[in-house]
């Protein structure tokens, strides 16, 4: 039984209600005199709930706002309205200590594994850090939990003295997520993290998330714009469209029956899956459009009163919410 299965209806591990978070946007002498956006929400109240032991993939297209919500929900953005709650506690502005007595329970595997690594300190340095900041081991156990790590990601013990420089991006990558793992999380969130890897490692590191998330039951939130990946890897899929979340669904229904005009284009780049016609008209554009659909430009079932309003979020069964008021005619 999966994981989505046995937790429909469980304490959700982290549940997104509302969100927002708002950027200021750059704008030039020009546009502030005619009075312009001063600001745009990259995510524009977005509620989903990530379940116990479940793979949860966000998927979209690039600026659609799936890093922004992996980051808001470790707190590495502060929200401007909504709330965060892990488990049964709000940690939406929670500050100070009470902030990291929770950072180890919410870890996160960056996009760029080389990046995400200071290159003047060793692997042992890099897993050794966490356990001594947030006090988890001993000192004299800290050699031992490291070489644990290493062996769970699949790297020689050796490979603690090395440096980043003298490791490949697929090892760099299990490194990152020994980081991760290492301090016992109850969440990850993964933002892109095969995006960089050569084609021969993807299959590899993937392998590595699944075998990790099913031994150690722990919640993953995979950001991705691969529905491929997404379709591996992931127990329940959100889709997003410029800071809207816009279906939801175990990962079977949205690829055998997605409803939202936008999943179906997106479906439509993958070969042998069927879908509606390619995404044509132009992108939603933040500083301009503000009412309505954020799909209502590219929509091939559009209608007036989509420019109203963005519809809300709505359950369609089988644990499948779409926000789209023409969704029936998309139905498959």
């Amino acid at each position: 039984m999966s994981p989505t299965q046995h937790a429909v209806d469980a304490p959700s591990v982290m549940a997104v209600d509302g969100l927002v978070i708002r950027f200021a946007l750059r704008r030039g002498i020009g546009a502030m005199l005619r009075g312009g956006a001063s600001h745009f929400n990259a995510v524009d109240q977005v509620s989903f709930a990530v379940r116990p032991g479940e793979v949860l993939g966000l998927v979209g297209e690039s600026g659609s706002g799936k890093t922004t919500i992996g980051k808001a929900m470790l707190r590495l953005y502060e929200p401007k309205e909504g709330s965060i709650r892990y488990r049964h506690q709000d940690i939406t502005h929670l500050g100070g200590k009470a902030l990291r007595d929770i950072r180890p329970h919410l870890q996160m595997v960056f996009q760029d594994p080389l990046s995400s690594l200071n290159p003047r300190h060793s692997i042992r340095t890099a897993l050794a850090t966490p356990l001594l900041v947030h006090d988890r081991v001993h000192p004299d156990q800290v050699d031992g939990r490291i070489d644990n790590i290493l062996r769970q990601v699949g790297l020689p013990v050796a490979f603690k003295h090395r440096f980043p420089h003298e490791m490949s991006g697929g090892q760099l990558q299990r490194v990152a997520i020994g980081r991760a793992l290492i301090l016992d999380p109850s969440l990850i969130v993964a933002d892109e993290p095969v995006s960089k890897l050569d084609v021969s490692v993807r299959a590899k590191i993937l392998n590595l998330f699944k075998d990790i998330q099913a031994r150690l039951g722990i919640a993953l939130v995979f950001i991705t714009h691969d529905l491929r990946v997404a379709r591996y890897l992931c127990d329940r899929i959100a889709v997003m469209y410029f800071g809207k979340l816009v279906e939801v669904a175990p990962t079977r229904e949205i690829f055998t029956r997605p409803y939202h005009p936008y999943t179906r284009a997106l479906l439509g780049t993958i070969q042998n899956v069927g879908s509606g016609p390619p995404l044509a008209g132009e992108a939603f554009n933040p500083t301009t459009d503000r009412q309505g659909c954020r799909f209502y430009s590219r929509c091939p079932m559009r209608k007036d009163s989509c420019l109203h309003s963005h519809p809300p979020m709505e359950s369609v069964g089988n644990d499948h919410r779409i926000a789209c008021y023409e969704w029936r005619s998309a139905a498959i």
